[in-house]
């Protein structure tokens, strides 16, 4: 009986180890910033009005965002007349830093209640904006528009790349 319970002991002491506990994974590398620099605000809405803006991001300077749905003005190809071509925020910025620089916009519109009622975005596509130029910027909103007259505030995010 002793020999069984010695075996029975020695097979016990030369049974593997348990695994050692896993390690914790690392954490996730930080993704690298490729933007310059990034604003973001919210701002009283107004249709088809000029809203002033003074809005400064590393040099590129936004005077101003007009909302509206885009139409052929009488007198104009009267073939045309009273057509439309989309739905839009305009906005219009000046590049007064002494280096080029490349923007991006987004737009969202909130009624009273800060439901949305659409987004548009868009910036520059293809080169930059070089100091001193002024450039307006059409962002386009698409499929969810039809209630854009009726909102509240508008929320503006300008991300500058390198």
């Amino acid at each position: 009986m002793q020999t069984l319970a010695l075996a029975a002991l020695l097979c016990l002491a030369q049974a593997p180890p348990a695994p050692p506990a896993a390690a914790p994974a690392p954490a996730p590398a930080p993704v690298a910033d490729a933007s310059l620099s990034y604003f973001s605000e919210s701002f009283p809405f107004a249709w088809d009005r000029v809203i002033p803006l003074s809005v400064n991001v590393d040099g590129l300077k936004v005077s101003s965002i007009f909302f509206n749905k885009r139409m052929v003005q009488p007198g104009f190809f009267n073939i045309l007349q009273g057509a439309e071509f989309g739905t839009r925020a305009q906005v219009e910025v000046t590049n007064t830093a002494k280096y080029p620089r490349i923007p991006g916009f987004a737009v969202a519109v909130l009624d009273k209640d800060g439901k949305l009622l659409g987004v548009a975005s868009g910036g520059t596509k293809v080169g930059t904006i070089k100091p001193g130029e002024t450039e307006t910027f059409d962002l386009n909103f698409t499929q969810v528009k039809e209630r854009l007259a009726k909102g509240d505030r508008f929320l503006l995010a300008i991300e500058l790349r390198n």
